[in-house]
């Protein structure tokens, strides 16, 4: 039986911060000691209102890429899932609103907990044992999505301070197998032994204004290895990183990451490396999912880009790994939460 972390804020309102080696049991952020910027003791009302939790799933095959997000805000919640196929340039998605988080609940529990979105007669279901996710859509039409993505046995568990007083906690992993079929507007997509997934599962009392880049990629590489790969910049950097790189499961911590882009012109390519040398990609973007949200308290500039990666990482042994044309993601996002 894994060893675990029961509780990540201890008797005395504190937190753990750093890398996590051990799995946490359940996230009580209601226990902590959550402060004003003038150090007066924050209300148990105003702890549950900012306290922000969302998860994304990433499936990423030769010829598609599938995304899925379910955000609890408090104030509103949303959700959103697409797919873009390579092959003929198309991109379905669907993108849902929820005011005050209504039928909305994140299960405070990254290794074993649920996340459920419902609205209208759409809902989307997320669903652990501390081993695999099972990942479940279903809507109006034909709309019908089931993904089982295993053997996540080492990702990286990272919390980090956040502003003044607040804290991040985030639990990633990429390169994962999955299996399963998405069925959309009369048409059907399979996983397949090239398929792998990503996964994303974040918590905290967040900076009131985040901006960040992003990048996610899993497949297969030429020689049959299993490859997954998360870096960002601008969050979750206070003297630590979320960065990593995952070879047939093993993780594998990276670097600072630098992300070289124009954010005016959406065709144009990516260049990303990290401060160790290990990572010099290139990002060509295919298809791309935009959002703009200006509503007083909370806004969101939000692009997430569909595209394929060429370069080569390092792993630990600086043995250079090349990556020619395996799908995956960049994003681009300012958010005030």
């Amino acid at each position: 039986m894994k060893k675990t972390n029961k509780r990540l804020i201890d008797d005395r309102g504190r937190i753990p911060y750093g890398a996590l080696d051990t799995p946490v049991d359940v996230i009580n952020y209601r226990d902590f000691d959550l402060r004003t910027v003038m150090d007066k003791p924050r209300s148990a009302l105003a702890r549950k209102a900012r306290f922000n939790q969302f998860q994304f799933i990433s499936a990423m095959a030769p010829g598609w890429v599938f995304g899925l997000a379910v955000v609890d805000l408090k104030l509103v919640s949303t959700a959103f899932f697409y797919l873009y196929d390579f092959k003929t340039g198309q991109m379905l998605e669907q993108s849902l609103m929820q005011p005050l988080a209504m039928g909305t609940h994140i299960e405070p529990r990254p290794e074993t907990g649920v996340t459920e979105f419902r609205k209208g007669k759409t809902r989307v279901r997320i669903t652990s044992d501390g081993h695999s996710r099972g990942v479940s859509v279903s809507g109006p039409g034909d709309l019908r999505i089931a993904l089982t993505i295993g053997a996540d046995n080492h990702p990286l568990r990272l919390v980090c301070p956040a502003g003044y007083s607040g804290w991040v906690f985030t639990r990633k992993s990429a390169g994962l197998p999955v299996s399963g079929d998405i069925r959309w507007q009369g048409q059907n997509w399979q996983c397949d032994p090239l398929s792998r997934a990503a996964v994303d599962w974040s918590c905290g009392f967040m900076r009131r204004e985040t901006a960040w880049n992003w990048a996610s990629l899993a497949g297969v590489l030429a020689d049959g290895r299993a490859v997954g790969i998360n870096l960002a910049a601008g969050v979750n950097e206070t003297g630590m990183t979320e960065n990593a790189l995952w070879l047939e499961g093993r993780c594998i911590k990276l670097g600072q990451a630098r992300f070289v882009f124009d954010r005016y012109d959406e065709s144009a390519p990516w260049h990303l490396t990290t401060d160790d040398g290990r990572v010099d990609l290139r990002f060509e973007p295919s298809g791309v999912r935009r959002e703009r949200l200006n509503a007083w308290l909370i806004a969101s500039n939000f692009r997430q880009y569909i595209g394929t990666f060429s370069g080569t990482v390092h792993d630990e042994a600086g043995n250079s790994i090349p990556v020619d044309g395996l799908r995956g993601l960049m994003e681009d996002h300012f958010a005030r939460w």
